[in-house]
């Protein structure tokens, strides 16, 4: 059985929102499971995305008959304020055509806007970029915003958090039709997870940290960095800095906004992922990442992320083992 699956494109589209779910769906046919895709904007012919790359011979609604899923992708200026920002009216049109006669009806990043702007989240459970949550949140207050999560379902309806989460959307509405066997393959031949664990928090604490702006905590960060399972307590840190305790949590608060405490604990917790994915048991990880224990790492991993050390492991760590087998 073939499934029909149409992306809802429009001049400024983001092109990731679009050709990384394509790119899912073309891998599930190579696996014997096929779908049917079309472009379809809201006039016709040619649009062009954000990045200057033209995506021609797109559909008009009106030619585009049943469909099963309707995925609408996602723009900057969907989640933008003033005049020049929101959903237009053809946009909204077409989506709200195409979107009566799918079964399935999706959004990538903040195409979720589109969806909320026709009703269609109403007293549903959304999720978008985590940029433009608060903005969904204010615009559509009747739409139950998940900020964190990489994607939603709530009844026929499903919706992504930015950009490259429509993989990760593409490959759960896979799992769906065609079972976890076949989305687990998709997402080893595409080199992706299969579902990433935790939700947009998840990312890189030295990466999703804006960087301390007085030498003196970023010199101190840094060595943390480097080496996250040295003594890094509170005590330890203001001696290496020469300052109070209650001074170095005052410039925590001021220019990382967290304690150091917690900024320790994130940082040891990236270690340990890439530990576990780089084979290493959970006895290991624990102690080289600077966690301790095999408990601290388990309770570590459910607060952040919603998972055990060995479930983590078992969905996304390498072949090899490093470490001896720990269990959780």
């Amino acid at each position: 059985m073939t499934r029909r699956v149409a992306f809802l494109v429009f001049d400024g589209v983001t092109l990731l929102d679009v050709s990384g779910p394509l790119e899912v769906l073309h891998e599930s046919g190579r696996l014997g499971h096929p779908y049917a895709t079309v472009l379809v904007s809201p006039s016709g012919g040619t649009v062009t995305a954000s990045n200057g790359v033209a995506l021609a011979a797109t559909a008009a609604p009106e030619d585009v008959g049943p469909l099963d899923t309707l995925v609408v992708a996602g723009a900057d200026h969907l989640a933008a304020e003033g005049p020049d920002g929101g959903p237009d009216e053809a946009l909204l049109a077409a989506a709200r055509s195409l979107a009566e006669r799918a079964q399935r009806v999706a959004s990538v990043c903040s195409g979720a806007f589109v969806l909320a702007a026709l009703g269609l989240l109403d007293g549903r459970r959304a999720t978008t970029h985590w940029r433009h949550a608060r903005a969904l949140e204010l615009r559509h207050p009747r739409v139950r915003v998940e900020p964190d999560a990489l994607h939603v379902r709530d009844g026929r309806y499903h919706t992504s958090a930015g950009i490259s989460a429509g993989i990760d959307l593409a490959l759960a509405l896979v799992e769906h039709d065609h079972g976890p066997d076949t989305a687990r393959e998709i997402a080893r031949e595409l080199v992706v997870f299969m579902q990433r664990p935790g939700g947009q928090s998840q990312f890189s604490t030295a990466l999703a940290t804006p960087p301390a702006r007085g030498e003196l905590l970023r010199t101190l960060t840094d060595a943390v960095l480097a080496d996250p399972a040295a003594d890094h307590s509170l005590p330890a840190m203001a001696a290496t800095a020469a300052v109070s305790t209650r001074h170095l949590t005052r410039l925590f608060q001021a220019e990382l906004h967290t304690t150091p405490a917690r900024w320790v604990e994130r940082v040891r917790l990236d270690r340990a992922q890439q530990l576990l994915l780089d084979g290493h048991s959970i006895t290991a990880t624990a102690r080289h990442s600077g966690l301790g224990s095999d408990e601290t790492l388990r309770r570590a991993f459910a607060r952040h992320l919603g998972t055990t050390p060995t479930e983590y492991r078992r969905r996304f760590g390498s072949t090899g083992t490093p470490g001896a087998p720990g269990t959780d």
